[in-house]
């Protein structure tokens, strides 16, 4: 083992760098015998220099970050501050100045991960950023390494832990999503301004992520056709119970059927209480991976929180050191098969429709007809009257009142189904489009 020890930089000492430097000084040891040379905590950059923070060594604090990147002997910089700006200059200045890097910013990556892979490449430096997605979940390295020998087709998961953690409580409790949204404030699942979680922005960026490492080309954020769950209701909850089935917000990435495209999308979606996704509870993540030779794989575990996300950063840390040590590099950035990503219009999978129409004979054949119109092939019809009874194809005759009408469809195209939901609302007796959501996973 060499004596000289590698030297990291820390750019935040908030929830997650607090634990990294945390962890940094009570494993030394450890970390040392594990990448072959002792690692040393060089520097640590803060806005706030005057705040406690317990156990963090005074000394290491500056609020110049640009000066800590440009010290030549820093041999890792660790970004853990997230957003666009100021993190991206700092990266980039910390290749030019032959530091490797590994960040837990998902936003970042996803908009400008492959600016920030030509960089560290010029420069002969590492980037990783396993933090970035899923928290503690080995996921970013499986897909990049253990699983570059295979053909990846589809990425399913539950990768916000705030929003799931929302879902679950109004499927087991009965909760409005303000409620939900409440107790998970409460908790500390959900941010003081939670539109990053609930609108799918934090989803979309790891699903931006996720699609360019599983299918080798480039998906940037504004490539993910993104819907959030503020309009996930009660009754949505009960439907979806109804027909033996859970709502979650997923990430979802494929490859089209003819292999020539690939889509991206984060919304939520009624899944079987059959399928694996369907049991991960509270703040959870979990993944689904279909791949060729093989098969089907789940990660599951914490996907957020100070310990769980610096357990993936100690884990690239350890990875950069040794490039470091020995030389080498890990893998850089894999875009070799240039897909275009498709838009949301060529997605095809199911749909569960509520529509308000008016309860008098005949509503359900019109509906039927517009269906039949735009090539949407109907499953399952279940319509109830103003006392909220029905039979899967029953139709109240009171002749008034209004009449609630759920219809669950075959495979279609998303283009298909937006076509279909025009159309019905111009119809005279269809009051209103209550819902839409999509019935993925079986």
């Amino acid at each position: 083992m060499r004596t000289r020890p590698l030297k990291v930089a820390l750019l935040g000492c908030g929830v997650v760098g607090s634990e990294v430097a945390r962890i940094m000084t009570t494993h030394a040891d450890d970390l040392a015998a594990r990448i072959g040379a002792p690692v040393e905590l060089a520097g640590i950059a803060v806005r706030r220099p005057d705040r406690v923070r317990e156990g963090v060594p005074a000394e290491l604090v500056t609020t110049d970050a640009t000066a800590l990147v440009k010290r030549g002997d820093i041999d890792v910089v660790v970004e853990v501050i997230g957003g666009i700006e100021p993190a991206r200059t700092l990266i980039t200045t910390a290749f030019e100045h032959g530091a490797s890097v590994v960040s837990a910013n998902k936003a970042l990556v996803a908009q400008d991960g492959a600016a920030l892979h030509a960089a560290a490449e010029e420069q002969g430096a590492d980037l990783y950023y396993e933090a970035a997605v899923a928290g503690a979940i080995p996921l970013v390295r499986p897909l990049r390494e253990s699983l570059v020998g295979d053909k990846v087709n589809r990425v399913l998961g539950i990768v916000n832990g705030t929003t799931n953690f929302i879902l679950d409580r109004m499927d087991s409790s009965g909760a409005g999503y303000s409620e939900a949204l409440d107790e998970a404030t409460a908790l500390g699942y959900a941010e003081a301004d939670p539109t990053a979680d609930v609108e799918g922005f934090d989803a979309a960026a790891k699903a931006a992520i996720l699609a360019g490492i599983a299918f080798h080309t480039r998906v940037r954020l504004d490539d993910v056709h993104r819907e959030g769950l503020t309009e996930v209701t009660a009754a949505d909850i009960a439907s979806a119970k109804r027909m033996g089935c859970t709502v979650k917000l997923l990430a979802i990435c494929e490859r089209a059927a003819d292999g020539l495209s690939v889509t991206a999308r984060v919304h939520p979606a009624m899944i079987p209480l059959s399928h694996p996704l369907a049991s991960v509870r509270e703040a959870y993540n979990a993944v689904f991976v279909e791949a060729d030779a093989a098969g089907q794989l789940m990660f599951y575990g914490p996907g957020a929180g100070g310990s769980p996300t610096a357990s993936a950063v100690l884990g690239d840390l350890v990875a950069a050191c040794r490039n470091k040590l020995n030389g080498g590099r890990g893998p850089g950035e894999s875009a070799y098969t240039r897909l275009p990503v498709g838009p949301m219009g060529e997605v095809v999978t199911r749909y569960h429709i509520s529509l308000d129409v008016a309860d008098k004979p005949g509503v359900l054949a019109q509906v039927a007809t517009v269906f039949a119109e735009h090539g949407v092939s109907i499953d399952t019809v279940r319509q109830t009257g103003k006392d909220g009874h029905g039979a899967a194809t029953g139709v109240s005759a009171d002749g008034g009142g209004g009449a609630s009408l759920v219809v669950v469809t075959h495979r279609a195209s998303d283009a298909a189904l937006s076509a279909t939901v025009e159309t019905l609302r111009q119809l005279d007796t269809v009051r209103g489009v209550a819902s839409i959501m999509r019935v993925e996973g079986e």
